[in-house]
């Protein structure tokens, strides 16, 4: 089956509470990641390197930063006369739209008038590189009605209503648990399903008229009977973001070569709105050893293991350690940091410290004077 007869959603607010601070003033797929890249990024990417051009991106509320970075989606070779990209707020009041099953149905519309064969979700908060053509083709072969894309290993800590599946030898799903009690490894579900176009729209009124709106238990869980639920395991790097910690963590590990091969592979590149910029400049006496330093930034102090977002400064003497910097961040000479995060438009005065743990990295918020 060809990419083009695929539907993308992409939900762009879903699970921002664990992710408070920096979500309270844009949606979690407008978060800044790793230097020059937003979270929707990475899924947004992955499906027009599948050959899926049409994508529609579902959003509730604060979503003007991401409108302001999807743009027309050019970026993303998705800025057409027929399909392309398409923003999808919620109709009437966004106080009633709560969940992922009442999202769908304010958008049955656009469902319906789609003629792709298929519907492909997922969320904004998961950081991978993965080819949903295999997904698709895996789909098809095993004439499965559901698939859910999933992963072996420790379950993450802090997800939001974990699933977690029991498969046969084929891969069939025979249990769905949702949040359970487990230590060791399992197969848990990473926010992804590929499934008919159809029977979503017959899925999500079945669920509606009978007042039922959790997509995890009322919408998958209670139909597992019913459905062919097939599992896809994906052995690739992917990192859920759920956390200040898990956030924090995703952006340290691009400091390591083997995960920025699996992330940024240029055979499947992760697209994003360009800003021009200057390159990076690195003073007299500047040291850096370690880091991801984006376009636009100046340097004169030292920075180790850590990641600067485009037009960030670092004053002299200043020594940058273990930190992410978010865009046009200024760090004055003499300041001391290590395990911080700063959102935009930071100030840290001369001579500050600031010292978190891995464990508790320190946040500051947007436009803070420190």
């Amino acid at each position: 089956m060809r990419g083009n007869n695929v539907l993308g959603l992409i939900f762009s607010n879903t699970h921002e509470e664990k992710l408070r601070d920096l979500t309270e003033i844009r949606t979690m797929g407008s978060v800044p990641f790793g230097g020059r890249y937003r979270l929707i990024d990475f899924p947004l990417s992955n499906m027009v390197n599948s050959g899926i051009s049409k994508v529609g991106v579902v959003t509730k509320s604060n979503y003007q930063s991401l409108m302001d970075h999807l743009g027309s989606g050019k970026a993303w070779d998705l800025s057409r006369k027929r399909e392309g990209l398409y923003i999808l707020p919620p109709f009437g009041d966004t106080r009633l739209v709560n969940n992922r099953v009442e999202s769908l149905a304010s958008i049955k519309r656009f469902l319906t008038n789609s003629k792709e064969d298929l519907v492909l979700i997922t969320d904004s908060d998961v950081v991978c590189n993965i080819d949903y053509s295999d997904v698709v083709s895996t789909h098809i072969r095993k004439n499965a009605d559901v698939t859910l894309v999933c992963r072996f290993g420790p379950l993450p800590r802090k997800l939001a209503e974990p699933l977690v599946l029991t498969t046969d030898p084929d891969g069939r799903v025979i249990d769905l648990l949702i949040d359970p009690r487990t230590d060791g490894e399992c197969c848990y579900g990473i926010g992804m399903i590929l499934l008919r176009r159809e029977l979503l729209i017959r899925l999500v009124d079945d669920c509606v008229s009978r007042n039922l709106y959790s997509f995890k238990r009322d919408l998958l869980q209670r139909n597992l009977s019913s459905l062919r639920m097939y599992s896809y395991e994906f052995s690739g790097y992917a990192q859920i973001i759920s956390s200040p910690v898990s956030y924090f963590a995703a952006n340290m590990e691009l400091m390591q070569p083997n995960v920025r091969a699996q992330l940024f592979n240029p055979d499947r590149p992760v697209y994003t709105k360009v800003r021009d910029d200057m390159p990076a400049r690195y003073g007299l006496g500047s040291e850096v050893s370690n880091s991801l330093v984006a376009d636009g930034c100046v340097v004169d102090g030292a920075v180790r293991n850590s990641v600067l977002f485009r037009g960030v400064r670092v004053g002299k003497g200043a020594v940058v350690e273990n930190c992410v910097i978010l865009q046009d961040g200024q760090i004055r000479p003499g300041c001391r940091m290590k395990y911080v995060i700063t959102d935009k438009d930071v100030l840290i005065q001369n001579d500050r410290s600031l010292l978190g743990f891995e464990s508790y990295p320190i946040f500051i918020s947007k436009g803070s004077v420190v």
